[in-house]
């Protein structure tokens, strides 16, 4: 697998503080222990480059991986803490929605979601409250290695089902594992799409 040029820049603890850029951004974010650490490590082809314990520290805060000189990859702190006191669940909603809503040179968001469990009533209000604050944003469907084929297929379903009940067009999805190394072509290649041709020289 190639290994991307990927070095990490700093992390934030507000849109305020992040990089004064113009570089595309692509943020990644879930609930706790969904596996993106794991994933972003994955994409781009390097064991430790995102942290993946789940103790306090950088994974609640803003993270800016610059990637090939060329645009940013964000890991954001994931959502639904509930063991965390409620005035630090407080900060990061707030520090999350401040990134999302005001970061002007973010493309896309890719969501990700636990393929192993059936539809999450906190991801589909976060789906719903990106859709509706114009947030464009990708699903991404992490451990598929964990489950057979047959109910890997009857969880997506389900989840399509649940989004086509108040969504016309539904999201893009991915299916990965970082196991496996599966969808990290198709995340990439989505990425290259979404930052267009290259400038002339």
């Amino acid at each position: 697998m190639n290994s991307l040029n990927a070095s990490f820049l700093m992390s934030s603890s507000s849109v305020r503080g992040c990089p004064d850029t113009e570089l595309p951004e692509f943020a990644f974010i879930g609930r706790s222990n969904v596996g993106k650490s794991s994933l972003i490590n994955m994409l781009v082809g390097r064991k430790g480059l995102a942290k993946t314990s789940s103790s306090p520290g950088k994974t609640r805060l803003i993270n800016h991986f610059i990637i090939g000189e060329q645009w940013f990859l964000v890991d954001l702190p994931g959502y639904g803490y509930a063991r965390l006191p409620k005035t630090e669940r407080e900060h990061l909603k707030k520090m999350l929605e401040g990134y999302l809503l005001r970061r002007t040179n973010l493309v896309c968001t890719f969501l990700l979601i636990d393929s192993r469990l059936e539809p999450q009533r906190i991801d589909i209000e976060f789906m719903e409250w990106m859709a509706g604050s114009g947030i464009p944003f990708m699903l991404v469907f992490t451990k598929t290695d964990k489950l057979s084929n047959a109910r890997l297929t009857t969880n997506i379903s389900a989840y399509k089902e649940k989004l086509q009940e108040s969504w016309e067009e539904l999201p893009n999805l991915f299916l990965t594992s970082a196991e496996t190394r599966k969808g990290r072509e198709e995340i990439l290649s989505a990425i290259g799409e979404m930052m267009g041709p290259a400038p002339s020289p």
